[in-house]
């Protein structure tokens, strides 16, 4: 099985979500994006290591890291191997054994560990987008990060593809993955992009 490398692009959320965050994991080599969407607690737990912040007591993926360090386990990559009926799948790959995780939970003891993280390329394949134009190297900060607009500047009409995107976003959030899929097939047709 094919494995791509990817790095965490960065977490967004939207009021529509109801408390979940969606992980987006961007291709080391390429432009595919990878949205996975998680709860609050692990995108909190993913966030801190991120940004270093160390809470006064260990969170349950520090725990499970000081537990594995204790017991002489080392973690060598985290790899997502599977999306089946919408719900994504992973695995810790330790020295002589894999063990099941949820993406989540694997890549939180990823960031622990500065370990890669790898997606099976037929799961990038299936749920990937590529994004268009100037938007390929950049993420939309949360909607708490954004500057209000002037109310003076009128807001340019979003174009069809801004549009799908937006919904495909929108899809992702509510985990509705067949609409999402629909969203994403009419986008590459629009773009010409097959990938």
């Amino acid at each position: 099985m094919d494995r791509i490398q990817v790095d965490i692009m960065g977490l967004s959320t939207s009021p529509s979500s109801g408390g979940a965050y969606a992980l987006i994991l961007k291709e080391m080599n390429g432009q595919r994006r990878l949205p996975i969407i998680i709860g609050a607690f692990e995108a909190q737990s993913i966030a801190l290591e991120i940004e270093g912040v160390k809470p006064p007591r260990p969170l349950t993926h520090d725990l499970m890291k000081n537990i594995i360090d204790t017991l002489g386990g080392e973690l060598n990559d985290v790899f997502i191997n599977e999306l089946r009926e919408g719900t994504f799948y992973a695995k810790l790959n330790f020295d002589n054994q894999e063990i099941d995780s949820r993406p989540s939970d694997a890549i939180a003891l990823a960031v622990r560990y500065g370990v890669p993280i790898y997606v099976a390329d037929s799961v990038m394949d299936e749920a990937a987008f590529i994004p268009e134009g100037d938007d390929a190297d950049k993420v939309t900060p949360p909607p708490s990060a954004a500057k209000p607009e002037s109310e003076e500047t009128p807001k340019p009409r979003p174009s069809r593809v801004e549009q799908l995107q937006k919904q495909l976003e929108e899809a992702i959030a509510r985990e509705d993955y067949e609409k999402a899929a629909h969203l994403r097939d009419e986008l590459r047709r629009l773009t010409g992009k097959d990938s």
